[in-house]
């Protein structure tokens, strides 16, 4: 497995629980997987498209951190359903037309909220995850083989690193996500093509000293966290790498547009702001093997945690049978 964040880790753990011996190679940076409250919201952005495995993935997930949890894991989470805030009567019949009969879901008045709200959907099986807390746990739980490193080349059974250092094995899974597609272009491996026409694109969170019970989100999200809360959206212009997409830092535009579109969704007043985090997502999803025979499944973009152990679970046995 190449790349540490949720889709390698995943892969990882259910690989070895599939009786398969792991070695996971991690370069230990750049991870959005990282991120300290990853929504599970199966309602995505302002169009309110349903992913067509987002039910299958969101019980996958949540059943993955309490089989982790009941194994001794410590992961920060609430299963405490997500609210949807919708502005208008226009969006509201187009997001209820869009869901599918098998999504939990209900239509309440937006009581509590600021004004500017027609109504808002609760999804009950919604809710939040530490994302570094979950991808650690699955990769302890794991018990791969950990390996820092970054690969120079990748083939269908084996990776050179860097260092000189040659892993072989009977299958190769690309897990690396933007920086790893960096890497992939730059040491021109046999799967470099495979991220034509990718995107990579930033995204902040505040960090908070508050937050609501359940996580609110339209244009931003308010979540709860480990500790305190955090505000955040992706908000900056799709860049064609990794590092064009963190060179513009935080702009304080892009800061006062987050504050105001958290303000829409909460009072904040005597809510301190502790902190910042960033992370560079890749889209768009590659989940097939390439023409070299190496295996992918990155670019989940803002959907790693609803779809990704789904997916990785899916991949892994496919590969075992």
């Amino acid at each position: 497995m190449i790349g540490g964040g949720i889709a390698g880790a995943a892969a990882a753990y259910f690989a070895a629980q599939a009786g398969h011996r792991v070695t996971l190679l991690d370069a230990g940076a750049g991870r959005s997987s990282d991120v300290p409250a990853a929504l599970l919201n199966p309602v995505r952005g302002q169009s309110g498209k349903v992913e067509p495995q987002a039910l299958a993935g969101l019980r996958c997930t949540w059943a993955l951190i309490a089989e982790l949890q009941a194994a001794g894991q410590r992961i920060p989470h609430g299963q405490t359903g997500v609210l949807r805030p919708v502005p208008d009567e226009k969006t509201q019949r187009k997001w209820a037309a869009a869901l599918p009969a098998e999504l939990p879901h209900i239509w309440r008045e937006p009581a509590g909220l600021p004004p500017g709200w027609q109504s808002v959907l609760e999804l009950p099986e919604g809710g939040w995850v530490s994302g570094a807390a979950f991808v650690r746990a699955l990769k302890q739980a794991s018990g791969a083989r950990l390996v820092r490193g970054k690969a120079a080349r990748i083939w269908a059974s084996g990776v050179a690193l860097e260092s000189g250092e040659v892993l072989e094995a009977e299958r190769v899974i690309f897990c690396g996500g933007s920086l790893g597609a960096k890497f992939s272009h730059q040491n021109g491996g046999e799967h470099g093509s495979h991220f034509e026409g990718a995107t990579h694109r930033a995204g902040s969170l505040l960090l908070l000293s508050q937050a609501p019970q359940q996580p609110l989100s339209f244009g931003a999200y308010l979540s709860p966290a480990a500790v305190g809360g955090v505000l955040g959206a992706t908000f900056e212009t799709p860049a064609a790498s990794h590092a064009a997409a963190l060179a513009g830092g935080l702009p304080l535009n892009s800061l006062a547009w987050v504050l105001q579109k958290g303000a829409a969704l909460r009072d904040l007043s005597g809510v301190q702001v502790t902190g910042r985090w960033t992370g560079v997502r890749l889209s768009p999803l590659r989940s097939e093997p390439d023409a070299a025979g190496v295996y992918h499944l990155s670019g989940l973009g803002s959907k790693g945690f609803l779809l990704g152990p789904l997916l990785a679970r899916e991949l892994v046995r496919e590969l075992s049978s």
